[in-house]
């Protein structure tokens, strides 16, 4: 066993993988932080460490919120958080954790319902954030009717403007992902999570993810990469990049990789917005069946405000 008893904590590990990967896979909420690969890629940025409960082996993960951190007046950069992925600690657990963590983020819908949180004495605020976008598989893959129209006519324009090649990732694509990554990177002028994009590519088959490359004119113009949670009926799209351009080349891979993926995916889970105005929009426009709800808590006081949205 890699991973040691509570209260003791030791930095996540890709040695941990075997351990920890198939009960996030069945963690039931489909939330996009909670799989291996999503916490693993990472670790750095959050200084992920984790720890079990005896007996029973609880996964616990203590993290700190990076200092240019988007999100609510509440959650703060350089404040220690926890996660408690696949179950609640008890009560008494939870006094320890709260004496050196300020919050308890990201708590999903099926580990306690709001009003138990609120009875052990917890503030407890939705995170809208950070809430997670859901989609129809097939609504992504056929983008049908007038709500999808303007979709439709971007990836029509694309299909009519360039010769496009779609290939699923392999090792030997790695390189020509990376070139794309590379001119991602330099046309934005900032490195947003391009360290992450990068591991992930170089250690994609590892973590058990799977993608699409996408060339246009022979060049490698684009591409997606994920993996599926929820016991297998969601996949998550960790990361998608194009290199500038190419008019509708995003709306062109939202389809193409929707129709790539197979049918036992039901939904597509397309993760936050961060608080950002303009991705919302962007993210709203695809018409999500639903949110993936996220919460935070902490005891009463902490947030003088109460439990409000963040």
């Amino acid at each position: 066993m890699q991973i040691p008893c509570y209260p003791e904590f030791t930095p996540l590990d890709f040695q941990m993988k075997d351990e920890m990967l198939q009960e996030l896979f069945d963690s039931p909420d489909g939330i996009s932080e909670f799989s291996f690969a999503g916490l693993y890629l990472f670790r750095r940025r959050y200084r992920y460490q984790v720890s079990r409960l005896a007996p029973e082996g609880l996964l616990l993960i203590s993290g700190l919120q990076p200092g240019d951190s988007h999100g609510g007046s509440k959650i703060r950069g350089g404040e220690r958080f926890f996660l408690s992925p696949c179950g609640a600690p008890g009560q008494e657990i939870l006094r320890e954790l709260f004496k050196d963590h300020r919050y308890w983020k990201n708590i999903g819908e099926s580990v306690l319902p709001r009003e138990v949180l609120e009875a052990e004495g917890l503030a407890v605020a939705e995170d809208r954030d950070n809430s997670d976008y859901l989609y129809l598989r097939t609504d992504l893959a056929e983008l049908p009717g007038k709500k999808y129209h303007k979709k439709r006519n971007l990836v029509n324009q694309f299909l009519d403007s360039y010769d496009y090649q779609e290939w699923p990732l392999t090792e030997d694509l790695v390189p020509q992902a990376l070139e794309v990554l590379d001119r991602w990177k330099e046309e934005k002028g900032e490195e947003g999570d391009y360290v992450a994009a990068r591991e992930a590519l170089e250690q994609f088959r590892g973590l058990g993810m799977e993608g699409a490359l996408y060339f246009i004119d022979g060049k490698p113009a684009g591409w997606c990469l994920g993996e599926g949670i929820a016991g297998g009926t969601i996949f998550t799209v960790h990361f998608e990049k194009a290199a500038g351009g190419y008019k509708g080349i995003y709306q062109f891979m939202n389809q193409a990789f929707a129709r790539m993926l197979p049918p036992r995916y039901l939904y597509i889970n397309r993760e936050q917005d961060l608080g950002d105005e303009g991705l919302r929009q962007a993210k709203m426009t695809y018409r999500p069946c639903r949110f993936v709800r996220k919460f935070a808590a902490a005891p009463r006081g902490e947030w003088d405000e109460g439990p409000t949205q963040l």
